[in-house]
This record gives structure tokens, sequence and C-alpha cells, in this order.
């Protein structure tokens, strides 16, 4: 059996990337109920307010699901951390800064834990301080993303050769096709996130699907590469906006007010797409449908199984 379905108790090798401040329970159930794992993003969110969607999701899903916390961006950490174990969510997500302090505490309650790592040297430093799944996100990913800027295929092999533990392949993925690369890379399965905004049952703004459902290879960019924040979003009004004040020169500071999780709301919750943004990975360019998310997956490992075999063919 596949190891990452056995450690995680799920169906399907596909696992949902935290979506921060827009995350709700209706889409992390979802996920979790199509089989595969649901993922809350607590993002900058207070407590209470990542809790209310914890408790909502066990109300709408009997099945596993995980809470993605990003170290470094959450001033809330420790505090969402004590709400995972007093709610026993069964699987933590770690992103974003060291996750060592934090793996011993909630080992004790017999959590299972997926550290969001860039590079291999992060991946092996994970698996050392306890890790047990590893989840290797390339920079064709959605949101915020490393500086180091390497890609899914050639993270994916450097990871699965230096660690133990199961690897999944992030950014970039969002078919049978990408599932199929992943596991002959060496993944054991795959996270997705812009794939998932564009189903029935992801609550957003129909601006932010339809705005999905129309990039090209060049739907999305790069915003704040010259302040060191580097974020993949899709190109629109907003986006020029902030490419435009990266032109003429801008501060950190500065970006990070354009740059905040209300901005945010307001593009992909609200549908104001000249007043926020949407974060967007390159796999938008091959989306064309709104699928349930059951629907996805099912479609996902039909091909995957189909495209796989078709490989062997050739060889």
């Amino acid at each position: 059996m596949n190891k990452l379905r056995e450690i995680l108790k799920i169906n399907f090798p596909i696992i949902q990337g935290g979506m921060g401040n827009i995350s709700n329970a209706t889409l992390t159930a979802a996920v979790s109920n199509a089989g595969g794992l649901g993922t809350i993003g607590a993002g900058t969110l207070k407590p209470e307010d990542v809790e209310e969607i914890i408790i909502k999701t066990k109300q709408l899903t009997e099945k596993p699901f995980a809470v993605n916390v990003a170290l470094s961006v959450s001033p809330y950490t420790k505090e969402v951390l004590k709400l995972i174990i007093k709610h026993q969510v069964p699987v933590v997500s770690l992103s974003a800064g060291n996750p060592a302090p934090f793996i011993p505490m909630l080992k004790e309650h017999g959590i299972t834990i997926i550290c969001v790592v860039a590079s291999p040297k992060q991946a092996m430093k994970a698996e050392n301080a306890g890790a047990d799944i590893i989840v290797a996100e390339g920079y064709e990913a959605a949101g915020i993303n490393s500086n180091l800027e390497t890609t899914t295929m050639t993270l994916i092999p450097q990871v699965v050769e230096a660690v133990s533990i199961p690897v999944v392949a992030a950014g970039g993925i969002g078919n049978g096709k990408g599932l199929a690369a992943a596991i002959a890379l060496g993944a054991s399965g795959v996270q997705m996130g812009t794939r998932l905004i564009a189903t029935k049952e992801a609550p957003f703004h129909h601006h932010y699907k339809n705005s999905i459902l129309a990039a090209d290879d060049q739907g999305t960019v790069i915003v704040g590469r010259t302040v060191g924040r580097v974020r993949r979003v899709i190109r629109t009004p907003y986006a020029d906006l902030l490419l435009k004040k990266e032109q003429e020169g801008i501060t950190l500071e500065e970006f990070n007010l354009l740059t905040t999780e209300d901005h945010h709301i307001k593009g992909a919750v609200e549908g104001e797409l000249e007043q926020g943004f949407i974060n967007g990975g390159q796999i938008s360019s091959i989306i064309q449908t709104i699928p349930s998310v059951s629907e996805l997956f099912e479609q996902m490992v039909t091909e995957a199984k189909e495209q796989l075999q078709k490989a062997v063919a050739q060889l």
C-alpha cells in the first residue's frame, strides 16, 4: 500500500494545500470526504477563528484532516498549536519556519507531522527533527514561495534521494498527468491548491474561479521579488498595480501593506480584482473545468494510472 495513504489514513494520495486566511470548513471537509487530506490554513487568523473552522470541519466530516501553520507568518503559532491538540486534529502541516521546536510537543499527542520544504537540506533537517512526511514545493506553486525558486521537477527527485520518509510533490500539479509525473519522480503523492479553488465546493468568488479558467501560460506572475517576498498570483489589474509599484521602486513595508490578507480576501472572496490579489499557480493554464472534488480525484487517479501504463509501453 502507498505509504502516504497508510500514514494519513486516506484513499487517494492527494493533500490540499493550506490556503491561509481564505481557508474554510466547506472545502476542507469536501477534500477529506472525497478521500484526500483536507487542510485548514491558519494563516494570520486569530485563534478563535481557527477554532471555529476546526469545529465546523469536524461537523462536516469524520475523515482525517490537517491544519497548516505557517510558523513565521502566524502571530499566534503557539495558540493555534494548542488548539490542534485540544481538538485532536490528527495531522499538522508546518511551513515557513523551523519546525524542530514544535514537533516534540505535537508528537506527544500522537499528531502526524507534515513539513513543507523548498530544498533537500530543509527536508533532511525536518526528517531529523521528527517529521513523518515531507511536502516539497516548487516555485510553480501559488502564493508565497521560497526565494530559492527551485522548480518542482528538479526539487522532487533531490528530496526523495535525501530522506527516507514519504515525499509529496507540490507546485504545478492539477491533473492525472501531474500525479503520474510526481509518482515517477519518486514522490508518494501530491499537494494541490489552485486546482481545488476551481471546484464546485470551493466557496470562493466566481471571478476568482473564472480567472483561473481564463489563464494562459502567462496567466500568473511573480510579485515581490524586488523586496525578497516571492509570491505567485493570477495576473489581474491589482497584480499589474503591484508590478508597476515594484518598477517604480517600492519598499518592503509598502509591499507588505499592499499584500495584506485583507487584500487577499478582497480578491478571492469578494471578487474585487482591482482592489485585491488572488493567488494562483502555473497549473492555472491547463485548468478548464470546475468539477466536484470527488469527480476531480477519481479522474486524476484514473488518468495517472493510464498515463503510467502508457509511459512504460514507450520504454
